[in-house]
């Protein structure tokens, strides 16, 4: 072999290890920026509602429209989280939504359930802020009841809440319901039918009270917090599927 060839093979030679070690180089970095950039998400967070009037009803939502086969289970948003966590899954399980009127301090207390709450398709409003009896205050603190919370759910989900229910009371003074008017609801939401279920009847005494009571259209009182609602729950769905009726969101049952 002459000179003039063997420097041609170890050139030839030289060229081969760094194609190789390019090759590997560029494979290796391809490969972690593959793992180290996220793939972008796709998913939105639901749009959380705002509140809207219901045309052709009064003030006070009693109850939705007796001829469809809807009602609206709606819940208190206050007491050991644990329960209410228990009370949406036994809902979600089952396929039912659910209305949550959440008070102020207890969404302080548990940031993550207002999103837990509208990520699931259920409705959330305003339940005062602290929980006291609203139609006996003077105006200035009752306002103040209605606008803290309304500001807990702006923060936390970009809304103040489809809905306004006054605390410690089915109805809301003449007063309240002006105050949750100038604060964005238009109206307020009540019930027909109380399960009492805050005053520990049992489960049993709670799923009679609730098939004797519900039809078409209620709007029902129940309350997070409480064992008795969390292990009748399943019962009471039970019944309304035997029945024909659907638990709806408010939303949904005003729609």
């Amino acid at each position: 072999m002459t000179q003039t060839d063997r420097r041609t093979v170890l050139q030839a030679a030289a060229g081969l290890v760094t194609a190789t070690a390019l090759t590997a180089a560029c494979t290796t970095t391809g490969a972690l920026a593959h793992r180290i950039a996220p793939r972008p998400s796709t998913a939105q967070p639901p749009t959380a509602r705002t509140p809207r009037r219901v045309p052709g009803h009064p003030t006070h939502l009693t109850h939705g429209p007796r001829h469809l086969p809807r009602v609206a289970l709606t819940f208190h948003g206050n007491g050991d989280p644990r329960t209410a966590e228990a009370v949406l899954s036994a809902a979600e399980r089952h396929g039912a939504h659910l209305t949550v009127l959440a008070v102020g301090t207890w969404l302080d207390a548990n940031p993550r359930l207002a999103r837990r709450i509208l990520d699931a398709g259920h409705d959330l409003g305003n339940h005062t802020q602290r929980h006291l009896d609203i139609n006996a205050m003077p105006e200035a603190r009752a306002r103040a009841e209605i606008t803290d919370c309304a500001e807990r759910l702006r923060r936390l989900t970009g809304s103040i809440g489809t809905w306004f229910r006054p605390s410690r009371a089915a109805r809301a003074s003449h007063l309240v319901a002006r105050l949750a008017h100038d604060a964005g609801y238009p109206q307020v939401l009540s019930y027909d039918v109380d399960s009492l279920d805050f005053t520990g009847p049992g489960p049993a005494a709670l799923t009679r009270t609730l098939a004797t009571g519900i039809r078409p259209g209620s709007i029902v009182s129940l309350h997070f917090g409480y064992e008795d609602t969390v292990a009748a729950l399943p019962a009471v769905l039970d019944d309304l599927d035997r029945r024909g009726l659907t638990a709806v969101t408010t939303t949904e049952l005003f729609s």
